[in-house]
């Protein structure tokens, strides 16, 4: 993939993760983090975290799993492929309000 296109991805995929989980948080007790790196974004909310490396995401519990960003627009995660904004809001609606 192109740098260029994949540094927009990127930076979409963050925002995504941001408005989702700002979002959801007018309905939860819990306030989202969302910390933004060039090669690391982390989606902490209260103890948990989910941190996106360009291969994997990983969670705060050890679990570790594949995570791309594909040229069209989606994002294959655990050989899933799902639509950026989809898979963004269900990421943060299952951190927001899972105990």
């Amino acid at each position: 993939m192109d740098k260029q296109l994949h540094t927009e991805l990127w930076t979409s995929w963050a925002s995504l993760l941001r408005s989702y989980a700002a979002a959801h948080g007018l309905n939860s007790r819990h306030h989202a983090v969302v910390e933004v790196g060039a090669d690391e974004i982390t989606l902490r909310v209260a103890s948990r975290w989910l941190r996106f490396t360009h291969d994997a995401v990983e969670e705060s519990n050890g679990t570790k799993t594949g995570f791309s960003l594909q040229e069209d627009g989606t994002v294959k995660l655990n050989s899933i492929t799902e639509e950026m904004d989809l898979a963004a809001e269900r990421l943060a609606r299952e951190m927001m309000h899972s105990e």
